[in-house]
């Protein structure tokens, strides 16, 4: 089984270098979905094998496929397929000079997401995590406009800072293990409850090394690169970012606190991830209540999901199955969602809420799943979101966190009244609400339009929106509602509705894997 342990390395690496030598654009277009197919193939390939009791390895350990591992990268594959899949509607607005280097970029970013859950040695878990900082870099900035040039900068000035600081975190990590005699970066030696680790410098190291990849997970005070980079990278993009880069972020979190943890016991982490989590509900519920902004209203989002799974990293390993489970039904919620908000983009030109109403009068192709993946986000049964949070704040309470949990409840109420009131703004209404000056198509010629005001033509309705916004990122076009396959959308929501009740193979693999983080191999 070890071969699968190569396969989400090398065919996404392969499959980068022929987008940028190719010069077929409809293979330059699959090559991102086929990427994603060999890492969810892969992972499945390798959960099978931890089912049965099998760890593959290979490098001479470098590389270590355990529960958590081949889970981690099951998640990365399928929600990679749910955004490259379902995002290959959004090719009009990539430029075409660049879309060989941003297709082979998506196949690099998963090729190291990858590695990274994959790695067995926690210094080249860092250098996996870094390099999907250059690879995101680039793909945020596509569009080369101001504003994402600008989301791109920040982000690769926060981000470098985030994993600089992990780097001397895992630095000190490796100084304690010098005492043993072995001098290691391997995650399965320096778990061993055991091993005579220097206290002083786990503590430091460990805190660093959280700190620094907390700024990777978008977690506050370390949170402000998310909402830009989210609103102004191209929406297959920001899919990606939000349910596999934060996710293998929080991953690397829960490999450094299962070392700490070993050594100094778990108090030191639990506070800081405790006041992690509830800073990040605070800040999303806060910017949620007046967001004007659809995307940047699911980039916020982000940050409240990760905060309750900091939370529940905090509780510990009676909550460590209910934060798994989140990480799956969050990366394809937010993945489907941020597919949604790109086709949402394209016809409506704008990405400013109150000049987005009644879609689902206007457009109920895209309005109906939106409202289905909104009420998965918002956390309404039967949907994983939903359990994963029950099990959370119950376990919290059994493990005598009540006051964290109680704090972080009020704030999720917050939460779940602003992204209902401003979904509610978006979907119903009467259309009229929408574009009071709405005429014929024919009424309109683009030579007529006044300056700052572009036509945006609804063929589905057949009229025109004559004072929608103007997006500064992507051109109008005229309305495609279904434009864009729909059945990966459909399967991610399918799956976040059932999975929850799946005890097997689901429960079992989620109980091993949260078995892998407790020390138990």
């Amino acid at each position: 089984m070890s071969f699968a342990l190569w396969i989400p390395l090398a065919i996404p690496a392969l499959l980068a270098l022929l987008s940028l030598l190719s010069r077929s654009p409809a293979l330059r277009r699959l090559s991102p979905v086929a990427s994603s197919v060999a890492v969810l193939g892969s992972g499945l390939l390798l959960v099978s094998a931890a089912l049965a009791d099998q760890v593959p390895t290979l490098g001479g350990g470098l590389l270590r496929a355990d529960a958590l591992s081949a889970y981690m990268l099951t998640v990365v594959g399928a929600v990679g397929l749910v955004s490259t899949w379902g995002g290959l509607g959004h090719d009009s607005t990539v430029p075409a000079r660049f879309a060989g280097s941003y297709d082979a970029l998506i196949s690099v970013f998963l090729a190291a997401m990858s590695l990274a859950v994959l790695a067995d040695n926690i210094g080249l878990m860092w250098a996996a995590v870094e390099a999907t900082t250059i690879a995101t870099a680039f793909l945020v900035g596509h569009h080369r406009t101001p504003r994402s040039l600008e989301a791109a900068w920040k982000y690769v000035i926060l981000g470098s800072v985030g994993v600089a600081i992990a780097l001397l975190g895992i630095v000190l990590i490796y100084a304690a293990s010098r005492g043993t005699g072995a001098a290691t970066l391997s995650w399965l030696v320096l778990s061993q409850a055991d091993l005579p680790l220097d206290p002083a410098l786990i503590r430091a190291g460990g805190a660093l090394a959280v700190l620094g990849f907390a700024t990777k997970a978008g977690l506050a005070p370390m949170h402000s690169w998310l909402p830009d980079a989210h609103s102004q990278a191209p929406a297959p993009v920001s899919g990606l970012m939000s349910g596999v880069l934060l996710a293998v972020a929080l991953y690397a979190i829960l490999r450094i606190q299962t070392i700490t943890d070993a050594v100094i016991g778990p108090d030191f982490l639990r506070i800081m991830l405790s006041v992690g989590g509830l800073l990040s509900l605070f800040v999303a519920a806060a910017l949620l209540i007046r967001q004007r902004d659809f995307k940047r209203m699911l980039a916020y989002s982000s940050i409240e999901h990760m905060g309750m799974m900091a939370v529940g990293a905090a509780i510990g390993a009676a909550a460590l199955p209910a934060v798994l489970l989140y990480v799956l039904g969050h990366g394809l919620t937010k993945a489907t969602l941020f597919v949604l908000s790109g086709r949402i983009l394209e016809v409506e030109g704008t990405p400013k809420i109150d000049a987005v109403r009644a879609l689902l009068v206007r457009r109920p192709g895209l309005a109906v799943p939106w409202l289905i993946a909104m009420a998965a986000l918002i956390g309404f049964p039967p949907f994983s979101i939903f359990f994963s949070e029950v099990g959370i704040i119950v376990a919290g309470f059994s493990a005598g966190m009540g006051a964290v949990v109680g704090i972080a409840l009020v704030l999720l109420l917050v939460i779940f009244a602003s992204l209902t009131r401003l979904t509610v703004a978006m979907t119903i209404g009467a259309p009229g609400a929408a574009a009071p000056a709405a005429v014929a198509p024919a009424a309109v010629a683009p030579a007529a339009a006044p300056t700052g005001v572009v036509p945006v033509v609804d063929a589905g309705a057949s009229v025109t929106l004559a004072d929608a916004e103007p997006h500064p990122d992507v051109p109008l076009v005229p309305d495609r509602s279904a434009h864009g396959p729909m059945l990966p959308l459909i399967l991610a929501l399918a799956t976040t509705a059932v999975v929850a009740f799946i005890a097997e193979p689901v429960g079992t693999l989620l109980t091993r894997a949260a078995e892998v983080l407790g020390g138990i191999q």
